[in-house]
């Protein structure tokens, strides 16, 4: 038994470091995306939608993360390019992703202004 309870108190310490570990892997992961003259980093967001039962067969947690850039907004054709920079940089880092996944998203999304999401996976 006396075995047992450093094994479990070490199991709480590295659940409890998880989350800010993936958060600080996703934001150094997303802050080298682009050069500095194309779009800049904002941050993210994790979303639950509470209003959706858990075994519904939708969506129901999902992280939002955010770009602005840094000229006018670009052409369809440059905007959806970097939506795919994006989701292509976060599907390459198969750690990141399966440690989203057991931590409960379902999908990420990207935003570029404040009215418009695209989702990655």
């Amino acid at each position: 038994m006396r075995a047992l309870l450093p094994s479990l108190a070490s199991a709480a310490v590295i659940a409890l470091t998880a989350p800010a570990a993936q958060a600080e892997n996703l934001d150094v992961l997303m802050s080298g995306v682009f050069a500095d003259n194309e779009a800049t980093y904002i941050g993210f967001e994790s979303i639950e939608r509470e209003d959706i039962p858990e075994l519904a067969a939708v969506d129901r947690k999902y992280l939002v993360v955010d770009f602005r850039f840094t000229g006018q907004e670009p052409a369809s054709e440059q905007l959806q390019a970097s939506v795919h920079k994006v989701c292509m940089t976060l599907l390459k880092d198969r750690d990141l992703i399966r440690s989203l996944s057991d931590s409960g998203y379902d999908m990420v999304s990207v935003a570029f202004d404040r009215q418009s999401q695209f989702d990655c996976l």
